[in-house]
């Protein structure tokens, strides 16, 4: 899968400061009071948890994503997880929930099990068809990238290549993923360090999925477990 298209970077974080004025009051003089009125205590809310929307290990094939296989590749559940297999030089595979979605975080787990370290693999957001979605994947050399497919154009989103990061597990190492799309902002991350956020106002809603991708040599193989998706 060639990405030669290029996408500005638009950073956010506004850094806010705020200046205290300070006035000296007149000095009051009061009768004393019988009574002492302790304050009264305001009850602490509980933290708001994150409602779940999607949660698959993926131990049941009757979960409901897509199995597939061709001469071109896999999508099935194998191996206690889902398995999405490339057998086509610079290729893509992917696969959607079937359900529509505005903000979320998406969490998952995945490793290569064969092919070459020269692929991608990762998740896809606010897919609206295979034409329209964003998608965040990493390499299996240490490389990452933020892209969208828009129309017939594939491009990265704030950079000009994909870039190297040392929390990314090489090889076959298992990598947990995540994802956030809330609002135009985005936020991808790897084993818990932060690679990449951004603003994109591209798509507003849409499915979550997985995706694979084959480079000059086909066989990407890559298996997705513990799928986690909730409300960011």
């Amino acid at each position: 899968m060639e990405m030669k298209f290029k996408q500005p970077l638009f950073l956010f974080g506004i850094l806010l400061s705020t200046a205290l004025a300070c006035q000296a009051l007149p000095t009051l003089t009061t009768e004393p009071l019988n009574e002492i009125v302790e304050p009264t205590a305001i009850p602490t809310e509980p933290p708001v948890k994150a409602s779940v929307l999607v949660e698959d290990s993926f131990d049941d094939p009757a979960s409901g994503f897509l199995s597939l296989r061709d001469e071109e590749g896999i999508t099935d559940y194998d191996q206690g997880g889902y398995r999405i297999k490339v057998d086509k030089p610079e290729w893509f595979f992917w696969v959607e929930s079937g359900r529509t979605f505005t903000d979320v975080k998406i969490d998952v787990d995945a490793k290569k099990i064969g092919g070459p370290d020269n692929n991608e693999y990762g998740v896809i957001c606010r897919y609206q068809d295979e034409n329209n979605f964003y998608f965040f994947t990493i390499t299996s050399d240490g490389y990452y990238g933020v892209s969208k497919q828009l129309s017939d154009e594939i491009s990265l989103i704030g950079m000009t290549e994909l870039k190297s990061s040392s929390a990314i597990n090489q090889v076959d190492g298992e990598n947990h993923i995540t994802v956030v799309c809330d609002g135009n902002k985005l936020q991808f991350s790897v084993n818990g360090t932060l690679l990449a956020e951004l603003e994109d106002d591209s798509f507003s809603s849409g499915d979550i999925g997985m995706i694979a991708a084959s480079g000059d040599d086909p066989g990407t193989d890559i298996l997705f477990d513990n799928l986690l998706v909730t409300s960011p």
